[in-house]
């Protein structure tokens, strides 16, 4: 049951981040939801829409589709983009003990996301990157 919901596209540009950051913590304080979960749902939202900017849609004008609902009690993102096909979770996980120097760059924003999330979901469908995440809102 969905008890309420949130649907907006931004563009690829990551000045959009802090506007959407803004949208999700106004829909999660209407929803009565805990600042310690919409702070580990807004850095997620934040890191996915990072990468698909910093490294999918990097040539021309695209939209990215974003849909936040409170669904069963879960906190749940639907996130879209016209990008190359990019599967996060078939990413190697990074390794975080590894010295600093000697770790490889990138990979912690997916690393982040499957932490902090109860679930996350990726399906690629018409052309276009579908991820879904949730984390139990109570």
């Amino acid at each position: 049951m969905t008890t309420g919901s949130l649907s907006f596209a931004v563009v690829n540009d990551l000045a959009e981040i802090p506007r959407v950051a803004e949208r999700v913590e106004h829909f999660c304080a209407e929803q009565k939801i805990s600042p310690k979960i919409v702070y580990r749902f807004n850095l997620s939202l934040d890191e996915v829409l990072t990468n698909i900017i910093s490294h999918g849609l990097t040539q021309g004008r695209h939209e990215i589709s974003v849909s936040v609902a409170l669904q069963d009690g879960n906190l749940v993102a639907d996130v879209s983009d016209d990008g190359p096909a990019f599967d996060p979770l078939s990413a190697p996980a990074p390794d975080i003990r590894a010295p600093i120097e000697e770790r490889k760059i990138g990979g912690l924003g997916i690393h982040l996301l499957r932490t902090l999330m109860d679930a996350v979901e990726y399906r690629r469908a018409d052309g276009r990157n579908l991820l879904t995440f949730r984390i139990h809102a109570a």
